[in-house]
């Protein structure tokens, strides 16, 4: 997803001189490649994240386009005062990109998980948040914050996550994108987790659940009208998130659907209000808390 993200940007800063590439000493090897083509458009804080969002805020002030990139975790919670009063209280054109998403930086540990950025940060009024499952989900989301005119926040993965979509693909914020069809349950999913749910999903196709599987990545303003329609007909919705339960994807459907009056069981699958256990791969430590493909489907059988 990084390469994506980067590859995307530079598209933008060739075209738009505005465009400039903020970062927090978490630069890769992509950055250096928009360093070395863009050298008057990146600008490294180091370890000074807020620092960086309230410059970013002057930067948007006199008409600037600055994309902050740096570890989620750190944006998230340690920049939040910042995110609000500097950059969301005053509705300026900052765009926010949190670097490794859930548990994507699983080998350092629950100080860089993020895994309740959304809760966090979607009561902040102004803030349009989204949450790409894939890398051309990603390119779309940078394109869209480009020419959103205010405060946007994009969570994104980092570990060769897998592509469901074509190069023509096109992100529809008014709605969500329909991976299975089916009749039987739906399961809505965020993020890079998208994979997971998917196996999880094919798993239960072959025990004759039919499966209707919807990827979620507007999460403010999130998409209503599509959980609504949903949840005339199918009655079992699952939502699955690398986020704590409280707050995220979870949250926001049962919310939908309370305050619509609409009835529908929400089966919330994430992390269960406790921080991250384990450490390794992403593979790994998905699987020691339960959001690993054999996990989540084991919870929607268990479930049903």
């Amino acid at each position: 997803m990084n390469r994506s993200y980067i590859s995307k940007l530079m598209e933008l800063a060739e075209l738009d001189s505005n465009v400039l590439h903020l970062l927090a000493d978490s630069g890769t090897g992509y950055d250096e490649m928009f360093r070395r083509n863009f050298p008057d458009q990146i600008y490294n804080f180091g370890i000074g994240e807020e620092n960086m969002v309230a410059a970013a805020a002057g930067m948007a002030s006199v008409g600037k386009i600055p994309f902050v990139f740096t570890a989620g975790a750190f944006l998230a919670y340690r920049s939040m005062e910042f995110i609000r009063d500097d950059v969301c209280f005053q509705n300026l054109n900052v765009k926010i990109v949190g670097m490794g998403s859930g548990l994507s930086w699983s080998s350092l540990g629950p100080t860089h998980h993020t895994t309740e950025d959304i809760a966090v940060l979607r009561a902040i009024p102004n803030l349009m948040i989204l949450s790409p499952g894939t890398p051309m989900q990603v390119a779309e989301c940078v394109r869209i914050a480009y020419e959103h005119k205010g405060p946007v926040y994009i969570k994104i993965g980092m570990n060769n996550e897998e592509e469901f979509f074509e190069e023509d693909y096109k992100l529809d914020l008014c709605s969500n994108d329909l991976i299975r069809a089916g009749k039987d349950i739906a399961i809505y999913v965020t993020g890079s987790i998208l994979e997971e749910a998917d196996k999880a999903a094919e798993m239960l196709e072959r025990d004759g659940i039919s499966v209707q599987l919807k990827n979620v990545v507007t999460m403010k303003p999130f998409g209503e009208k599509d959980v609504l329609e949903t949840a005339k007909n199918i009655k079992k919705i699952f939502t699955v998130e690398e986020h704590n339960i409280h707050g995220g994807l979870g949250s926001l459907v049962a919310e939908t659907l309370a305050y619509h009056g609409v009835s529908a069981r929400v089966y919330p699958i994430g992390i269960q209000d406790v921080f991250a256990s384990g450490y390794g791969t992403l593979k790994m430590v998905r699987k020691a808390n339960g959001l690993d493909a054999e996990s989540i489907y084991k919870k929607i059988k268990e479930a049903l």
